[in-house]
């Protein structure tokens, strides 16, 4: 049975369509006895209108997007947490589509949000520079960058990688360690890179080794093990005795890992992550960890999406950058003073 139409509520109230129309949207309008028995008719025939169409008539549906780097990473899901809050305060829902380290993947989620005519897409691209970004923006699509910095001609929402790699292995020098490895990629994703020049930043000013670089092709729990692996399998005389991770969830793979190598964490193995989610706590070894503002970095996007949709004459478009903290736990404790790696 096909759902009732306005047609069907209009016959059944013995109103005119415009009658109808003007209930469900300027309810003012229409004397009260006659609003009454349209509001009846709905409630009798089951009624629901179609907001969809009705949105998609006026420009634009009251939804926003926010495309994820990779969903499995609780750090994304605390930013979305974060933008969640602007989009219940302005009456919009919000869809999560996971992009999957995928640029395929990615540009399709662009084309059908596009095709969908949500009100403004936030994304964590695998690439910043996609050609498909900019070209949404170009046809009025309102789009901003989250945890990558973008260029003047759109808005993005991130946080200083540079300056927290530099303070996570800035650290492991300070606990006197000089063969550092990082974990991370591939080398392709922005922040992989930044991080890695905020590593080797650090390391210049020290008298220590050079970075080792373990490349990963994905950040996920799986590719921190065989980081674990390979590390292990390194000579003792050249091995590593500290790792930065790209980010926690590598890190509390070359942790499970390393302890099941029988490799003690820290006495063997420091170990660096970054996000700081909230598993790092709660790790058998807690992880010390680059903290990142989740939940402001998701408002903060969302808030200059809104202001971009909804006021696009005259906007400026914002580069916000925010600073990251170290937390330190139980991975990195300090060696004693002049012990050396």
């Amino acid at each position: 049975m096909a759902a009732p139409s306005m047609k069907d509520v209009a016959a059944r109230a013995g109103v005119s369509l415009g009658t109808v129309s003007n209930v469900l949207n300027r309810p003012d309008m229409v004397a009260e006895r006659t609003r009454k028995r349209v509001v009846d008719a709905i409630a009798e025939l089951g009624f629901v209108r179609n907001e969809s169409a009705r949105q998609l008539r006026g420009g634009t549906s009251r939804t926003l997007a926010y495309v994820v780097l990779d969903a499995r990473n609780p750090f994304f899901t605390d930013v979305a947490a974060g933008a969640q809050q602007v989009a219940d305060a302005a009456g919009l829902a919000l869809f999560l589509c996971d992009g999957g380290e995928d640029r395929v993947r990615q540009a399709m989620y662009l084309d059908l949000l596009e095709q969908q005519r949500v009100e403004g897409i936030l994304i964590t691209p695998v690439d910043a520079d996609d050609p498909r970004i900019a070209a949404l923006a170009g046809r009025g699509t309102p789009v901003v960058v989250v945890d990558r910095g973008a260029g003047p001609d759109r808005c993005s929402v991130s946080v200083d990688d540079v300056l927290g790699g530099d303070l996570a292995v800035s650290h492991l020098l300070d606990a006197g360690h000089r063969r550092i490895a990082f974990v991370g990629g591939p080398r392709s994703i922005g922040q992989v890179e930044d991080r890695i020049t905020g590593a080797q930043q650090a390391l210049a000013r020290a008298d220590a080794e050079p970075l080792t670089l373990l490349e990963t092709t994905r950040l996920d729990v799986a590719e921190g093990r065989r980081a674990g692996e390979r590390l292990a399998g390194l000579p003792v005389s050249r091995r590593p005795t500290a790792a930065f991770c790209a980010n926690d969830m590598l890190a509390l793979g070359l942790l499970q890992q390393a302890v099941r190598l029988g490799l003690r964490v820290p006495e063997d193995l420091a170990i660096v992550g970054y996000d700081d989610i909230e598993f790092a706590a709660a790790a058998a070894v807690p992880l010390t960890s680059v903290a990142q503002p989740r939940q402001l970095l998701g408002r903060t996007a969302a808030e200059l999406m809104l202001a971009e949709a909804r006021h696009s004459v005259g906007h400026v478009h914002e580069q916000r950058v925010f600073e990251p903290e170290l937390v330190v736990r139980d991975s990195t404790r300090l060696r004693p003073l002049g012990g050396v790696a």
